[in-house]
């Protein structure tokens, strides 16, 4: 933006939009040089399956550390299925998976059974050194994966826009894990194949990528990620409840997105 002062008038609509339908809209942006838009970036929402970032952080970290490796093998079985999400829950007993595998699965489609065998592999208490490490100081994993909201006596897994523009931010920059980690956790992030949400409105081409890791649950519909054009890369955490429907929710996180890239130019005018 070459020192400018970002008119976020047009974020702030798109949010203002979403929030009329009588729902709660939270977002944090990041322009790349670091000037933020936040509307209740520090507010609580349910994670979904947001959390399911710093669990991978988690796991590349204790790849780093000489205590797993990406080739290493997890059978499946039965008593390891969860509902929700993901195609683990239809596969046979005894299949056999790698690391990186799961990984894909958790990241890609969201995998729900992957999720859980992961926080089984890495514990939750890697995972939330992970969140504290990365300053995600209202942000938690309280429970593992279910496919729907904690009962009143479960614990819940907590999430703030800042918290995890922060998370994305320190995997741009290569400090969530070594950096050749932090690499590869963005390429995976890339392989998103929900594209309704940070992506919808993301032009192809040369240059331009985005990637992201969502979340949904009755009621909640999330999506935290970034998009790199060749002018810089802007970070998006944005978390959604009680819009009228999940499409709704869908439509805001990619309108927020779309008004966001035109705010800080990373996208001209008239090309989403």
């Amino acid at each position: 933006m070459d020192g400018k002062t970002i008119d976020w008038a047009g974020v702030a609509a798109a949010v203002a939009a979403a929030e009329a339908t009588g729902g709660t809209v939270g977002a944090t942006i990041v322009a790349p040089g670091g000037e933020t838009f936040r509307h209740n970036g520090d507010r609580r929402f349910r994670a979904a399956s947001t959390v399911k970032i710093p669990l991978m952080v988690a796991v590349y970290r204790a790849v780093d550390a000489g205590e797993r490796a990406l080739t290493d093998r997890i059978v499946l079985r039965d008593a390891d299925k969860s509902p929700g999400s993901g195609v683990l829950l239809h596969l046979h007993d005894g299949l056999e998976l790698t690391l990186e595998d799961l990984v894909y699965l958790m990241i890609s489609i969201s995998d729900n059974t992957a999720t859980n065998l992961l926080i089984d592999l890495v514990g939750l208490e890697a995972v939330n050194d992970v969140i504290a490490s990365l300053g995600m100081r209202d942000s938690n994993l309280g429970r593992k994966m279910k496919g729907r909201p904690a009962l009143p006596d479960e614990p819940e897994n907590w999430a703030t826009p800042d918290d995890y523009a922060l998370a994305v931010k320190a995997l741009l920059e290569g400090r969530a894990a070594s950096p050749a980690s932090c690499e590869a956790m963005v390429a995976m992030l890339e392989k998103q194949q929900n594209p309704r949400r940070i992506g919808r409105y993301v032009p192809e081409g040369e240059g331009i990528r985005w990637g992201s890791k969502t979340g949904s649950l009755t009621g909640v519909v999330n999506d935290v990620g970034f998009v790199t054009t060749p002018a810089g890369t802007l970070v998006v955490s944005v978390f959604t409840e009680d819009l009228p429907d999940s499409h709704a929710g869908e439509q805001a996180i990619g309108d927020i997105t779309c008004a966001a890239l035109h705010a800080t130019g990373l996208i001209p005018s008239g090309a989403a």
